[in-house]
C-alpha cells in the first residue's frame, strides 16, 4: 500500500496521464515556477525578520538611553537638595 491506500502502480498511472495532458515542458516549466516562488518566500521571511531584530536592537537602545537620562536628572536633584 501507498499513499493513503493508492499503490505505486496507480500513482504511476496518474503520473503519466498527468505528463500526457500538461506535457514536460510545462511541468518543468511549473517547478521553476514554483521553486521561485518559494525561495522568494523565503528571502521575504529572512528580511523581515532581520527587520524585526534591528526594530527590537533600536528601541532597546531607546529605552537605554532613557533610563541613563533618567538616572542623570535624578543624580542632579538630589545636588541641589
Amino acid at each position: 500500500m501507498g499513499i493513503g491506500g493508492i499503490g505505486i502502480w496507480q500513482l504511476l498511472i496518474i503520473l503519466l496521464i498527468v505528463v500526457m495532458i500538461f506535457g514536460t515542458k510545462r511541468l518543468r516549466n511549473l517547478g521553476s515556477d514554483l521553486g521561485g516562488a518559494l525561495k522568494g518566500f523565503k528571502t521575504a521571511m529572512k528580511d523581515e525578520e532581520a527587520d524585526k531584530d534591528q526594530n527590537d536592537d533600536e528601541a532597546e537602545a531607546a529605552s537605554s538611553e532613557a533610563t541613563e537620562a533618567t538616572a542623570e536628572t535624578e543624580e542632579k536633584e538630589e545636588e541641589v537638595k
